[in-house]
């Protein structure tokens, strides 16, 4: 994946010959990711697990099976906690992200191995790949394809997979 020339927001993902456009985050992309800096972790973060909405049938073609989603599931990003970085169950008491959004943007995610394995507090937290808003608005930190890409590349997303962000 690659920025997109003239706008440090959006990037290009090729899987293939397959390029399809992506929203980054709002702070473009970094190599020095902080917690709540909003940016783009320049690096090659493997495929790690996926989730889903609660309710909606998981698409048979993903290349990993997809874990359900519900209002109790969050994912803990108080550096502070040791629960940092982590999925975590709500309610919760530290600052956390919902993963049962109201939007579309949780129906299907891919969880990136961005400071999990190797964690260090305040490196950054909840980097996923999930579906883009309208018009590629940027996200948080995380890399977000329209719905239809999301769909398409996901045979191609197998636990392992490197998502690398050059």
């Amino acid at each position: 994946m690659r920025q997109k020339p003239g706008d440090r927001l959006k990037a290009l993902v090729r899987a293939g010959p397959v390029a399809v456009p992506a929203a980054l985050g709002r702070g473009g992309i970094t190599s020095f990711k902080r917690e709540g800096d909003g940016g783009t972790p320049r690096a090659a973060m493997a495929v790690l697990g996926g989730f889903r909405r609660g309710g909606l049938l998981a698409p048979d073609r993903s290349g990993i099976a997809l874990s359900r989603v519900g209002p109790g599931d969050g994912w803990c990003d108080a550096p502070s906690h040791a629960a940092y970085n982590r999925q975590v169950r709500l309610p919760f008491a530290a600052s956390h992200e919902t993963l049962m959004r109201t939007d579309a943007l949780y129906d299907f995610g891919y969880v990136l191995d961005w400071n999990i394995r190797a964690r260090r507090r305040g490196g950054g937290s909840a980097i996923f790949l999930h579906v883009a808003r309208p018009g590629y608005r940027p996200t948080e930190g995380c890399i977000a394809l329209s719905r239809r890409d999301l769909l398409r590349l996901m045979p191609f997303l197998r636990r392992g997979t490197r998502v690398r962000v050059v």
